[in-house]
């Protein structure tokens, strides 16, 4: 089986493509400058890009991890997130609260998904 990388630097590849399987690598808001819902909403858009880039759309996503700062924004998050994903395709989820590669990140999230 073979493996395709996309947009490959030397620490990672955004996306990794084997076997009918995507990999995103971890992606964070647009502007880590806003609060929680903002970034949620970034990162999202990031992903739903991303799966795109890859043949993929977010109907497509099989397992979601999701890392925020602090967990008093939990709810304010899957606001954001529940909008988001489309009723009926909800992918395997957890979240967890963790420190961030930068402080003024509040939220980042990992994502697998099939292809199209």
């Amino acid at each position: 089986m073979s493996i395709e990388r996309l947009e490959t630097k030397q620490r990672m590849s955004r996306i990794v493509k084997h076997n009918g399987t995507i990999y995103l690598c971890g992606q964070v808001a647009a502007d880590a400058l806003t609060g929680i819902q903002e970034q949620t909403q970034t990162m999202l858009d990031k992903v739903e890009s991303l799966l795109e880039q890859a043949g993929s759309d977010k109907e497509h996503i099989l397992s979601a991890t999701i890392y925020i700062r602090d967990m008093k924004d939990f709810a304010a998050m899957n606001e954001v997130w529940d909008a988001w994903v489309p009723e009926g395709f909800a992918p395997a989820r957890a979240c967890v609260e963790a420190r961030m590669a930068r402080a003024e990140l509040l939220v980042e999230i990992s994502v697998i998904a099939a292809e199209k």
